[in-house]
């Protein structure tokens, strides 16, 4: 991939570099590792992100799930799920970086999309989350968290595509979670449930 340039077409692997960019802040370490992996450079990265913001931020650009069926080409799967008093469709795509997980898009029927994370895979074993230890960088998606440390709090992040968690250990610590387009970044054991900075 060396040597991304703004004429060769933005795929799967342009895109798994944009969601890398974002984990950098907390994980630099895992990311350079992935980016090695995908054969990327860190101007390849950059550029990566550079091509996303540009296509997010078009004014006339086509909408969000347009834009992620022309990056990442049909989805694996369509599943269609009731939410509260919401139906929408959940489209699920395969990225190589993490074969147990799915990017999954929460559209509407009108196309408007209004969550978009990675989640585990269908059918994919998630980890054992019990303590503190458990919550390994990486390791485990927003909803894995909350189901395991229930009643979790949803928080804000402290930038887009980021969301936080707010729990109990089972010991009675109070920590806060961070998670970077679903997939969890780091754990703070001991933190008031308050804004994430």
């Amino acid at each position: 991939m060396s040597g991304m340039t703004t004429a060769a077409p933005f795929g799967p692997l342009g895109f798994q570099l944009v969601l890398l960019h974002r984990m950098a802040d907390h994980q630099p370490g895992l990311v350079e590792d992935a980016r090695i992996a995908l054969g990327a450079s860190p101007a390849d990265m950059r550029e990566a992100n550079r091509r996303w913001q540009a296509m997010v931020r078009a004014p006339r650009g086509r909408g969000a799930l347009a834009r992620y069926r022309s990056v990442l080409g049909e989805p694996e799967q369509v599943v269609r799920r009731r939410i509260g008093d919401l139906e929408c469709d959940a489209l699920l795509w395969r990225l190589p970086l993490w074969p147990d997980l799915r990017f999954e898009v929460l559209a509407t029927d009108g196309g408007q999309v209004w969550n978009e994370w990675l989640v585990r895979a269908p059918g994919a074993a998630g980890p054992e989350l019990r303590t503190a230890e458990d919550l390994t960088p990486w390791s485990c998606t927003v909803d894995e968290v909350a189901e395991a440390f229930a009643p979790a709090r949803p928080m804000e992040g402290s930038a887009p595509t980021r969301w936080g968690l707010g729990f109990t250990l089972p010991g009675g610590e109070k920590c806060v979670a961070e998670f970077t387009w679903g997939l969890l970044q780091r754990v703070m054991v001991g933190r008031p449930w308050a804004a994430l900075g």
